[in-house]
């Protein structure tokens, strides 16, 4: 089972992260919260087990009117919320890795018909941002 969709792009870390995020308020998303993994493996486990992981940061995306109606047709959903976007680009590559869940891992979950139409636009959604970055 796939669970994500996912670009790699011939970008510098920073120009990536910042792209990202306009890739993703341009289709309606907020980012509700930020994991700088690298940083907390730093903290957590030492010096090399950031290395090990290298640039990576979780994007907690959200757009409001999608996470509303997804909640108003099954309130356990809340459970998958927000969207995770990952960034992430290994010590020693030149590319750096963008990943979205893909949304219709929440129709697989369900089943329901109200959350496969939210699912659906959010699919829509994010892969015009992924798109729009691979371009």
């Amino acid at each position: 089972m796939t669970y994500t969709r996912s670009i790699a792009v011939p970008l510098p870390w920073d120009e990536a992260v910042r792209r990202t995020r306009e890739a993703l308020k341009e289709q309606g998303f907020g980012i509700l919260t930020e994991i700088d993994v690298r940083a907390t493996f730093a903290t957590k486990l030492g010096a090399e087990a950031a290395d090990a992981v290298g640039d990576y940061i979780i994007l907690g995306a959200c757009n409001p009117a999608l996470a509303s109606r997804a909640l108003a047709a099954e309130p356990s959903m809340g459970a998958l919320l927000p969207c995770n976007v990952v960034v992430r680009r290994g010590r020693d590559e030149q590319e750096t890795t963008i990943e979205a869940i893909d949304p219709q891992t929440m129709v697989q979950l369900s089943g329901s018909p109200a959350v496969g139409a939210v699912a659906d636009d959010a699919d829509a959604r994010l892969g015009k941002a992924l798109a729009d970055l691979a371009s």
